[in-house]
């Protein structure tokens, strides 16, 4: 066992490493290899990129730098003071530096000298934070990074390079596929996703926070997993308290955060935030062609890379209608955060600070409930295959929209059957009555009559709690209920 395999960690970080722990555990090996290695993490924002890398490696980073936003700062002046913070980073962990650099090929190699004096035989560990935002145009950032690990880092056996950041089309492009110099030089990546219902449930109870299962999959529904939205919670408050709190209240510290969200990742973050909103306005997923129409923004390889960019940082997913070929991809909304924004806080016309508290059964908060647990259902896939049954059977993700029915969440299997899931979110044991019951059966019908399908179809019911038993309950084959999402 390596003697700097472990680190005198936080009390928060034990509360936050509940969901985290095979993303520790990756680490810690990475870190008792006895070569160099190159680790890329990446993810949206808020999802803990920085806070995982502080508090694993409190006490073992060597060298730790964070780049300047370049939101309010343009042009040459922010090559400028990039490489002055940098310059400052090296102070504040040591080095003795005379003189400014004037460009990235003299900082790294202040920073290749800083560390030959640091050499010890033990691990030196490298942490680059936000380091897309180092890249300004014509600073020449990238050649002198790759310069850096190429012709130095790699070549050592006690280094080990932490880069992190949150635009994550920059991150694949340059580091992960980049065709340049630092092509499969990347010894490790790690995508860093928010949390699931059984990671937040966990998260929560770290904290102290008691909620049931029906308030953390609502939860999930409106912060998307996000650890640092979850870490703001108050346990003396109930889930609707803690959302007007949070968002509705004028001081509230998610007021303000969907506008910060998109200029701190994107190049172009009003049109981000245009699709964003375009997006939210429609369940079942707008075409390519239907977002150009709807946006106005202009076709091309910038809105190619906006879309990729959108659906790695886990704010928008691609799908298909069942039948349909793969140029016909469709994006829907699956960020929480920004779908529950641009339902309520785009839309609301009050200074109600309690207005979640006071419009629980309003039939916009139940619409936006069915389209949430939707997504929440998509985002759980794998923990419906195993409770149908099905966890090492091939299967291919549908929805799909005949000329009468729609099936929200369809299960196309290799061992030849279909599963027709109703995703229901319910605040008691779900009821099917005789109107439901043939509506039931006519979307059955149509589906097998306008796909033609050979395989055999099972209705499956998602659901928060269960079906109540009458004499219509057994239309569902299978019923899965919240329980099942959380394992």
């Amino acid at each position: 066992i390596s003697l700097y395999s472990f680190s005198p960690y936080s009390d928060n970080f034990f509360q936050f490493k509940s969901g985290r722990q095979a993303e520790i555990k990756e680490l810690e090996k990475l870190y008792g290899n006895g070569h160099s290695e190159f680790v890329v993490l990446y993810g949206r924002r808020r999802v803990g990129k920085t806070f995982l890398v502080n508090e694993l490696f409190r006490d073992r980073i060597t060298f730790s730098h964070t780049a300047l936003s370049p939101i309010e700062i343009k042009g040459k002046e922010l090559m400028k003071m990039q490489l002055q913070n940098f310059t400052h980073s090296l102070l504040r962990c040591g080095a003795e530096i005379s003189s400014l650099p004037t460009n990235w090929l003299e900082a790294f190699f202040m920073l290749e000298k800083f560390l030959e004096s640091k050499a010890d035989g033990h691990r030196m560990l490298v942490f680059m934070d936000e380091l897309p935002w180092l890249d300004t145009p014509r600073s020449g950032f990238v050649t002198a990074f790759e310069a850096f690990w190429n012709g130095w880092g790699a070549k050592r056996d006690d280094l080990m390079l932490v880069a992190c950041g949150s635009a994550v089309s920059w991150i694949s492009d340059k580091l992960i596929n980049g065709k340049g110099g630092l092509f499969d030089r990347i010894t490790f990546e790690i995508k860093l996703e928010p949390f699931n219902l059984r990671e937040t449930e966990e998260f929560f109870q770290s904290n102290g926070i008691r909620f049931d299962r029906y308030d953390i999959i609502q939860s999930n529904m409106i912060f998307g997993g996000v650890p640092y939205y979850l870490s703001l919670f108050a346990k003396d408050m109930s889930l609707a308290q803690n959302v007007d709190f949070l968002i509705f209240n004028r001081k509230g510290k998610l007021t303000n955060e969907y506008d910060r969200l998109f200029g701190s990742i994107f190049t172009n973050p009003d049109s981000a935030e245009k699709l964003i909103r375009f997006l939210a306005g429609k369940r079942i997923g707008y075409s390519r062609e239907e977002i150009l129409k709807g946006t106005g923004i202009a076709d091309g390889g910038e809105f190619s890379k906006l879309l990729r960019s959108l659906e790695e940082s886990d704010f928008i997913s691609k799908f298909r209608y069942f039948g349909e070929p793969p140029r016909k991809s469709r994006y829907r909304l699956i960020d929480g955060f920004c779908l529950f924004y641009n339902y309520f806080c785009n839309r609301k016309n009050t200074d109600d600070v309690s207005y979640w508290q006071h419009n629980q059964n309003s039939p916009s908060v139940n619409a936006w409930r069915g389209y949430s647990f939707e997504n929440v259902c998509f985002g759980h896939i794998a923990q419906i295959k195993s409770a149908l049954g099905i966890s090492g059977v091939h299967t291919e993700t549908y929805s799909w929209i005949g000329a009468t029915s729609q099936v929200d969440l369809l299960i196309d299997r290799d061992d030849r059957l279909i599963n027709l899931c109703e995703c229901k979110y319910s605040s008691r044991d779900f009821i099917i009555d005789k109107e439901y019951d043939a509506k039931l059966r006519e979307r059955q019908a149509s589906f097998i009559d306008e796909t033609k399908t050979r395989k055999s179809t099972m209705l499956t019911l998602v659901t928060t709690f269960g079906l109540k038993y009458n004499e219509y309950s057994g239309r569902f084959q299978n019923v899965i209920t919240s329980d099942d999402l959380f394992k």
